[in-house]
C-alpha cells in the first residue's frame, strides 16, 4: 500500500466541505447540476440545501435523528441529503426498486421520524404506513396527498440561510442499507470524515477528478457506488454532475452522453454489454467527451473490456467497491489496466487475501479479501453479532473470494456467503428461495447465481414440485411473474430448473455449492 497522510480535521460537517466551500471558493455560479432541462448552480444548490435543513428541522428533526430519502435521482435528493447532515442529522439514501414490506423494515429498523419520498413511491409506504412505529412526517416530492407534506411548500417557506451543526469527524453523517444473507439488510453507519477518504484517494487520486468534469453515472444515488458518483466526487472538486431518474435504457444513454458530454462515465457490466448490443442499431453516437469509464457492482468480464476499447477506443476502469467501506477500494487505473481483474488496491487503502482462520495467504492462493482504510463504516445499526462477524479492527472482511496474480493484480472469484451479485446488486438466495417456495406448487427450492450469454451472474433457481403438479414451460412463467409481483424485479430468477430433490448437508441445509457445480456439468 502507498502510504497517504490525508488530515482530517477534528471538526466536519461534510455538508459544508461538499456545498458551501464551493461558494467560499467562487464556484457559486458554476452549473453544479444538470437535470432533465434545468441547470442548477452550486449558489441553487447552496440555498436549496440550507432550506431543506431548515424545512427538516421546523419538523422537529435535528442530530443524529435519521431522515428516510426515498427519491429518484434529481436536486430533491440533493437537498434533502447535504439538507440533513448540514443540521446533524442523518439522511438514508434508500433503494428506489422494492416492496412495501421492505420499506416497513427499513423504517421501524432505522427508526426514521421523517421519510421525504417521490410522489410515485408514496403509496409503498402508504401501504404500511399503520405499522411504522416510528415514522411522523412523510414529506412528498411531487403532489403531497391527505396526511402528507409537500416538499415543495415546506422547503419554499424556510429560511435560506443555515448554520451547520457542530459536528466531528467521527459523528454519523449517513447510513446506507447494504442486503444481508439472510435477506434482512444492515444500516451501515458512515461517518462525517468517509466520503472525504472517499473523494481524496479514488475521487482525486485514481480518477484525477478536477472542476472541468462533468460525471453522469447509470448506478443511482442510493447506491454507494452512484452516491459517490453522482454527488460527492463532482462536488468534492466542484465539477458538475448530470442527474437522470429514470432507468436504464442503452439507446437514452447514449443521447443522454451526446448531449450533456460527460467527461466520466460510470456503469456497471450488465448495462456496458447492453449499449454494446444496442449500438449496432444506432447512428449517431457521440462518446468523443468521455476521458474514462468506470465500471464497477460485479466484475468486468474481459470481453466486454475488449469490445468496448473497440467500439469506442475507451478503456474502462473496472474496480471493486462495497456500502461498507463507501466507493471504490481496488481498481484498474488509467496507466495500469489488466483487463479481467479489479487491478490493485487503490493507493491508500490496504489489502490481504486470508484463509479461514485468518491466516494471510500467499499470491496464488484463493482467499478472502480484507480491506483496510479510513473510509470503513463504523458497524451496523442494531447488528452487534454482524458487527463483530465483519469488522476487525481497522480491517473489514469483505466475503468476496480473489486471489493475487505474480504482478499484484486481484482477481475476483466469487462470494463465500452464498450472496449473488446481479447487474450490480447483492441479492440475497435465501430471499429468493423463500419467495418461490410461497407458490402452491412448489415443495423446495434452491437459488444460486448462474452465467448468461453475457458473461454476467444472474439469479437461477432449481425447483422441486408438491405432489400433483408436473414441470411445464408454463409454469416457469408462472414462477417468474410470482417473484416478480414479490419482490424487487433484478432478484427473478432468469432459470428455473425442475428437480426430483435438493442436495443438502445432514442438517438439512441446501448444499449450494453442488448446484453451482450441477449447474457447470
Amino acid at each position: 500500500m502507498s502510504e497517504i497522510n490525508l488530515e482530517i480535521p477534528e471538526k466536519l460537517n461534510i455538508a459544508v466541505d461538499l456545498v458551501d466551500k464551493n461558494i467560499q471558493r467562487g464556484n457559486g455560479s458554476k452549473v453544479a447540476i444538470y437535470y432533465q432541462d434545468q441547470q442548477l448552480t452550486y449558489e441553487d444548490v447552496y440555498k436549496s440545501v440550507n432550506k431543506t435543513g431548515n424545512a427538516l428541522k421546523s419538523l422537529g428533526i435535528g442530530i443524529e435523528d435519521r431522515v428516510l430519502l426515498l427519491v429518484f435521482d434529481s436536486p430533491e435528493f440533493v437537498a434533502g441529503f447535504f439538507g440533513a447532515i448540514k443540521i446533524g442529522a442523518v439522511p438514508i439514501p434508500t433503494n428506489t426498486m422494492l416492496k412495501p414490506k421492505d420499506y416497513l423494515y427499513l423504517l421501524n429498523d432505522s427508526r426514521a421520524k421523517v421519510a421525504v419520498v417521490s410522489e410515485a413511491l408514496a403509496p409503498l409506504i402508504e401501504e404500511v404506513r399503520s405499522e411504522l412505529l416510528y415514522l411522523r412526517e412523510l414529506v412528498v416530492v411531487g403532489n403531497a396527498g391527505p396526511n402528507q407534506l409537500s416538499f415543495a411548500e415546506l422547503v419554499a417557506g424556510a429560511n435560506d440561510e443555515l448554520t451547520a451543526a457542530d459536528t466531528g469527524k467521527d459523528d454519523p453523517a449517513f447510513w446506507l442499507y447494504s442486503s444481508g444473507t439472510t435477506g434482512f439488510p444492515k444500516g451501515t453507519v458512515h461517518l462525517q470524515h468517509d466520503i472525504l477518504v472517499a473523494c481524496e484517494l479514488y475521487g482525486k487520486g485514481i480518477l484525477n477528478i478536477t472542476e472541468n468534469d462533468i460525471t453522469f453515472s447509470i448506478a443511482k444515488l442510493f447506491f454507494a457506488y452512484g452516491l459517490g458518483n453522482g454527488l460527492y466526487f463532482p462536488f468534492y472538486v466542484g465539477a458538475s454532475t448530470v442527474l437522470y431518474p429514470d432507468r436504464f435504457l442503452p439507446d437514452v444513454y447514449f443521447d443522454l452522453v451526446k448531449k450533456f458530454k460527460p467527461t466520466l462515465f460510470f456503469g456497471v457490466p450488465t448495462a456496458y454489454g447492453a449499449m454494446l448490443q444496442a449500438a449496432d442499431s444506432i447512428s449517431d453516437i457521440d462518446v468523443s467527451s468521455v476521458r474514462y469509464c468506470v465500471s464497477a457492482g460485479e466484475a468486468l468480464p474481459k470481453a466486454i473490456f475488449e469490445s468496448w476499447k473497440n467500439r469506442f477506443n475507451l478503456i474502462i476502469l473496472d474496480g471493486i467497491g462495497s456500502t461498507e467501506i463507501t466507493h471504490i477500494f481496488i481498481s484498474n487505473r488509467p496507466d495500469d489496466v489488466k483487463p479481467g481483474t479489479s487491478g490493485k488496491p487503490v493507493p491508500g487503502y490496504e489489502a490481504k487475501i486470508v484463509d479461514q482462520d485468518g491466516n494471510k495467504l500467499p499470491d496464488g492462493e484463493l482467499g478472502t479479501l480484507m480491506i483496510k482504510g479510513d473510509s470503513i463504516a463504523a458497524y451496523y445499526w442494531n447488528k452487534h453479532e454482524k458487527t463483530k462477524e465483519t469488522f476487525y479492527g481497522p480491517w473489514i472482511i469483505t466475503g468476496d473470494q480473489y486471489y493475487v496474480d505474480p504482478e499484484g493484480y486481484y482477481t475476483y472469484v466469487g462470494r463465500g456467503d452464498d450472496m449473488i451479485k446481479a447487474g450490480g446488486i447483492w441479492v440475497s438466495p435465501v430471499e429468493v428461495e423463500s419467495t418461490i417456495m410461497e407458490h402452491p406448487a412448489v415443495l423446495e427450492c434452491g437459488v444460486i447465481g448462474a452465467v448468461d450469454q453475457d458473461n454476467l451472474i444472474k439469479p437461477k433457481a432449481y425447483v422441486v414440485l408438491k405432489e400433483g403438479f408436473s414441470a411445464s414451460e408454463e409454469l416457469v412463467t408462472e414462477l417468474k411473474a410470482f417473484v416478480k409481483e414479490r419482490i424487487a424485479l433484478y432478484k427473478y430468477p432468469r432459470w428455473i430448473e425442475f428437480t426430483q430433490e435438493l442436495p443438502k448437508t445432514a442438517t438439512g441445509k441446501i448444499m449450494r455449492f453442488m448446484l453451482r457445480k450441477l449447474n457447470e456439468e
